[in-house]
């Protein structure tokens, strides 16, 4: 039962710490890059207005992908850069309302808040981030109850640090279930004794770098 259960938490901890270290780095590129960079084409945003009520509130986190123009559709949710009136540099997400295409293939959006009365300036594809894909609950109710910047960082750090604390736990305990397996071996002499704990450790280390090195090739 006990390796079972120890089975059940290594999946969980794997697909936790591959979806944590992704979110992250789609956060950390964002920040740096000043939203000029994404992730495998992902970004992640928070909604600052009450434009797209009730589909997104105020706090939101949304994923958004990049999506090749000519799949947009209407109906859509996008997050793309204003670049004229009050949309001037500012990062919008709002509902796709009308789609033109020009003599030379490009490509002209009109957008929409679900809240708003009236259409935002047109878009080119260009401009256009990408297309809303999910809306990132945990880090939404987590930005809720801290209210402030911080709280997407808090989001993806804590529980990263967490799961490594307890890796790191699990770590010694079975260390010192070793030490005391072989001293309760009274038919090994000292010497043999410590090899035997030394090579268990290193098969151990060894374990937790083949799983770590099998993580970063499924990333």
């Amino acid at each position: 039962m006990l390796k079972v259960l120890k089975l059940i938490w290594e999946i969980i901890r794997s697909i936790l710490s591959i979806a944590l270290i992704f979110l992250l780095a789609v956060i950390i590129t964002q920040r740096v890059t000043n939203n000029k960079m994404a992730v495998l084409g992902f970004r992640i945003f928070n909604v600052a207005t009450e434009s797209m009520v009730p589909e997104y509130l105020v706090g939101d986190a949304i994923l958004v992908k990049y999506t090749d123009p000519n799949r947009i559709k209407i109906g859509d949710d996008v997050t793309y850069l204003g670049t004229e009136e009050s949309f001037k540099d500012r990062i919008v997400t709002h509902r796709v309302v009308n789609i033109e295409k020009s003599e030379t293939g490009l490509l002209t959006f009109e957008t929409k808040g679900i809240a708003n009365d009236k259409e935002d300036p047109k878009i080119n594809e260009t401009q256009i981030y990408g297309k809303v894909i999910y809306k990132v609950k945990f880090i939404t109710y987590l930005n809720g109850i801290i209210g402030n910047l911080y709280g997407m960082y808090f989001a993806i750090v804590v529980p990263f640090a967490l799961i490594t604390f307890i890796e790191y736990v699990v770590s010694q305990k079975e260390d010192i279930s070793d030490e005391e397996e072989v001293l309760e071996s009274e038919s090994e002499t000292k010497k043999e004794r410590k090899q035997r704990l030394k090579e268990r450790r290193k098969r151990r280390r060894q374990k937790r770098k083949d799983r770590l090195k099998k993580e970063e090739n499924n990333e």
